[in-house]
This record gives C-alpha cells, sequence and structure tokens, in this order.
C-alpha cells in the first residue's frame, strides 16, 4: 500500500515542475509551409442544375442547369411559400426554420444570392450565406471537423477538395440524410 502512496507522490512531485499544458482550444495548428497547396472549395453542381425524375447509367439523377429554365423567363417575385409553386420547381420540399424563398434568393438572378444585410453575392458562394446562421458549424468547417476532404492529408503534399455545405445538405432541407455504402461490409474472417 505504501508503494503505491509514494509513486503517486513521486507523479505529483514531478508534474509540478513542468509548465501548464495548453487547453484544446487554444491549441493553434502550425502555419503551413510556403510550398503547401492551397485547399479547394469543390464546386457543387447542386449551385447550378436540379436533380430531375430521370436517372443516369449509374442510377444517380440526372440534372439540369437552371439557366436552362431561368434564361428563357425571368420572375417577378418569389413565392412565399412551396404551395405557390405551380408550374416550376413543383413538390419542392421545404423545411429550414422560419425562411421562406426571398430570405436566400435574389429575384430574376438564379446565379446569386442573397445575404441577410441585402448584399448579392455569387451562388458558389454559398458557405458564407450559410455560414450567417450556422456559425458553429462553419468554425467546425474552418477546422477540419466537418465537411469532408478529399486528395492529400497535408496541403504539403498535394492538393485537396473539401466540401460545399450542399453537397451534403440540400440548403431547402438541410438534415443530413445518410447514404447506404454500394458494397456491404464484408466481415474481416469472410
Amino acid at each position: 500500500m505504501r508503494g503505491a502512496w509514494v509513486a503517486t507522490y513521486l507523479l505529483g512531485v514531478a508534474s509540478c515542475n513542468r509548465p501548464p499544458q495548453p487547453r484544446a482550444e487554444e491549441l493553434v495548428p502550425p502555419a503551413a509551409p510556403a510550398s503547401a497547396q492551397p485547399t479547394q472549395i469543390h464546386d457543387s453542381p447542386r449551385l447550378s442544375s436540379i436533380a430531375t425524375d430521370k436517372r443516369d447509367p449509374l442510377g444517380r439523377p440526372l440534372r439540369v442547369a437552371c439557366v436552362t429554365c431561368h434564361s428563357l423567363r425571368t420572375p417577378q417575385a418569389l413565392p412565399a411559400s412551396t404551395q405557390e409553386l405551380d408550374e416550376f420547381h413543383v413538390g419542392l420540399k421545404f423545411d429550414h426554420g422560419d425562411l421562406a424563398c426571398a430570405s436566400c434568393h435574389v429575384v430574376g438572378k438564379q446565379d446569386r444570392l442573397k445575404l441577410a444585410d441585402g448584399r448579392a453575392i455569387p451562388m458558389h458562394d454559398a458557405m458564407t450565406l450559410c455560414s450567417q446562421c450556422h456559425g458553429p458549424t462553419r468554425r467546425s468547417f474552418d477546422r477540419g471537423a466537418h465537411g469532408g476532404m478529399t486528395g492529400a492529408w497535408s496541403s504539403q503534399y498535394g492538393q485537396r477538395s473539401r466540401n460545399q455545405c450542399v453537397d451534403c445538405h440540400d440548403p431547402h432541407v438541410p438534415a443530413y440524410v445518410p447514404g447506404r455504402p454500394v458494397f456491404p461490409p464484408r466481415d474481416k474472417g469472410g
């Protein structure tokens, strides 16, 4: 019993002479070396097209570019709810709080989004729009804990790409819908 007490005492004394360890939130990643390549943000097709009910040979929905229809006709106003959609985007599901179409979209400009302060931004900057309300998730994204990544583990070793919010979340119904793996998992023994 006395040996355990001595070991605990010595461990405590040894740690008293160490400098205090920083907390996890105080840790700052080291700066990337000059040779590091910038991380690319994926240019999602969901920002410039809409899925149809038709499928490609791999079973994925075929997409139609927004400009296909929006270049022929410019809306004069945006609907207040999906119930008002009687010609285009019929069947669109919407479950994103108290927002309406005009909360994020600019009337007559399918390639622009509207920030809360009224400024218009390009569609490919959708993450800026999402970040206005989803700040904690954006901070997780900026630290690499959200958003997925492909390519090199470290930018020192090659290019890497991160997802846009819309790659995993439908902006109209943003709750994450889990997918199914293409191939079922195999038991290591079989």
